[in-house]
């Protein structure tokens, strides 16, 4: 594997509509990310990912283009962007965007102009098919929102357009060389202006099985997930080469994918000096328990489930390539509600699931609002619910018999909108967000205890300790091992225990975590060397740590760097 320049790198995503609200009007904005540059480096973050800021009617929270060359006038203006790509520069830190082309919106001059003529050349850049007859769509595939992904269009008797997601979100065809070629033309636009690369949403979508037929159903509702449709679809690599060589390639860009779906065997094929992608999101754990019935079916994983899965990742990956290990996303809850169990769900808690998240090999990527251990909102009724895919979910819990409190309950726990509450950066009103009376989105009631102003003020908060995990990363004495060196884990018998060593020449580091509330001892395991050296602390998030001769004892929630060479 080629050393690229983002390999020693730690990145955010920034959800801009919930990050810094500079104008006062409700929203994150983005001369609220520029006035928050200094405080982003500071935790060691040199690439920031912003969630979509093109223009947009917001039906699923900017995922719906309607405009892929202009700013949303709520985020700001060009202007904005083009110093916000400055301000970065001057801190050597990259920006990247989201790059939505599986589907865009409804209201998509393209879009529009097909609708008005299906048979024509706008309607070939979108999926128009005839229905069964008798009302009946194609197929009986199931979007990820709900009901068919199929739309009657207007005004035709039995003409239906394709949405894998939203009715507002019409799938392009990637089928055709035109749509591929206007996709082309827009990232080189934008990787002129300065941008480092993109963020690839549900990039494994743009590969239909074309055959459009009928799978068995999965729910009472007669319809299959989607996913079992791209288990049939084949080809996509070709569409996937086609566009790194037409724009990531000609400017050395980040390209990073969100990529469920891969086909066993097929992970080399995405990432590494060949590969499709620079990297991917390691998602192994975000299926844990997660039933296909819905939320309220699902649960949350053991320690050692989850501890097991991304062994098994690092295993996968080995030395094609890289990872970006996440914790949470704008998609998902937040981690240290998800992660820990609830007598974990402390600072000691929160700084192990960042401790092992930058340990890991691949590139560390924080969600906002992580770094100071951000928890789920506490939904008190649906009508707090922003996220349409929530509240499908919560449609589906209720049809399966769940009262409305206990589908609250369900949809609660996974709720895409916990990770999209307003970032906490003080104990002022709405938690210093903004100053205008009400957010776009409530703010969470714990932020008088967890926010940024207060945790800057302690040495030994989680912010803190972030950015001695940043810090770390970066230190010449461990850089490379901690970058480059090997995965290999250790004591595997033990429940709850993570402990890996990270090796490289002359370098050895190992790594225990214990996950639980019970105190825990353990060996130094036989390869570190002589058991009885001297073990250098390099980090722990407690004040101590209790070595005997050739023996660890942790406390609960305790995670320590060892350097063992």
């Amino acid at each position: 594997m080629k050393k690229q320049w983002w390999h020693g790198r730690t990145a955010m995503q920034i959800y801009p509509k919930s990050f810094y609200d500079a104008n006062g009007d409700g929203t994150g904005d983005l001369r609220g990310i520029i006035e928050k540059l200094d405080y982003i480096k500071s935790i060691g973050v040199d690439i920031i990912w912003i969630s979509p800021i093109y223009r947009s009617p917001f039906v699923d929270q900017g995922y719906d283009i309607s405009d892929y060359y202009q700013i949303d006038p709520g985020f700001g203006t060009m202007e904005d962007m083009e110093e916000l790509l400055r301000e970065a520069k001057k801190r050597d830190m990259y920006i990247l965007m989201d790059l939505v082309v599986n589907h865009c919106s409804s209201e998509h001059a393209l879009f529009k102009k097909a609708l008005a003529d299906p048979e024509g050349e706008y309607g070939q850049y979108f999926y128009f098919r005839k229905g069964k007859g008798n009302g009946q769509p194609p197929c009986n595939w199931r979007a990820y929102f709900g009901g068919s992904v199929w739309e009657k269009v207007p005004g035709q008797d039995d003409l239906w357009y394709l949405h894998l997601f939203a009715k507002e979100q019409p799938d392009l065809n990637w089928e055709n060389p035109a749509l591929r070629r206007r996709v082309y033309d827009m990232i080189r636009w934008w990787l002129e202006k300065g941008l480092a690369g993109f963020r690839i949403d549900a990039i494994i979508n743009i590969k239909k099985d074309l055959s459009f037929r009928d799978y068995p159903a999965d729910r009472d509702d007669g319809m299959c997930s989607v996913h079992n449709m791209l288990k049939h679809a084949s080809g996509i690599g070709d569409f996937l080469l086609e566009m790194r060589h037409e724009t990531f390639d000609r400017y050395n860009a980040l390209a990073i994918a969100e990529a469920f779906d891969i086909k066993d065997g097929e992970l080399p094929l995405f990432v590494g000096d060949d590969g499709y992608f620079s990297s991917i999101f390691d998602f192994s754990t975000e299926g844990l328990c997660k039933s296909r019935r819905g939320y309220f079916a699902s649960g949350l994983p053991s320690v050692t489930e989850v501890r097991d899965t991304l062994y098994k990742s690092q295993a996968e990956m080995g030395d094609h390539g890289f990872f970006c290990n996440i914790i949470e996303n704008h998609d998902e809850p937040r981690g240290a509600s998800r992660y820990l169990p609830v007598s974990g769900q402390n600072d000691a808690g929160k700084k192990l699931l960042g401790l092992l998240m930058h340990m890991r090999r691949g590139m560390p990527f924080l969600y906002q609002g992580q770094e100071i251990g951000m928890m789920n909102y506490p939904f008190r009724n649906i009508d707090e619910i922003e996220d349409i895919g929530t509240l499908n979910e919560y449609r589906v819990a209720l049809a399966a018999g769940l009262s409305e409190d206990e589908a609250l309950a369900a949809v609660s726990l996974f709720s895409r909108d916990n990770a999209r509450t307003p970032v906490q950066w003080s104990d002022d009103p709405q938690a210093g967000f903004t100053t205008a009376d009400t957010p776009w989105f409530p703010v969470n009631p714990n932020y008088r205890e967890i926010n940024v102003r207060a945790q800057e003020k302690d040495p030994d908060s989680v912010l803190n300790f972030y950015r001695s995990l940043g810090a770390l990363r970066k230190d010449p004495a461990y850089a490379e091992t901690i970058v480059y060196g090997t995965f290999e884990p250790v004591l595997q018998e033990y429940s709850d225990l993570y402990a890996f060593f990270r090796r490289s020449a002359g370098k050895q580091l190992l790594v225990l975590g214990n996950m639980s509330e019970k105190e825990v001892t353990v060996p130094v395991p036989a390869e570190s060397g002589d058991p009885h050296k001297d073990l250098k602390v390099v980090l722990n998030n407690l004040k101590h740590l209790e070595i005997q001769k050739n023996r660890i004892t942790l406390a609960p929630w305790q995670g320590v760097i060892l350097d063992v060479t």
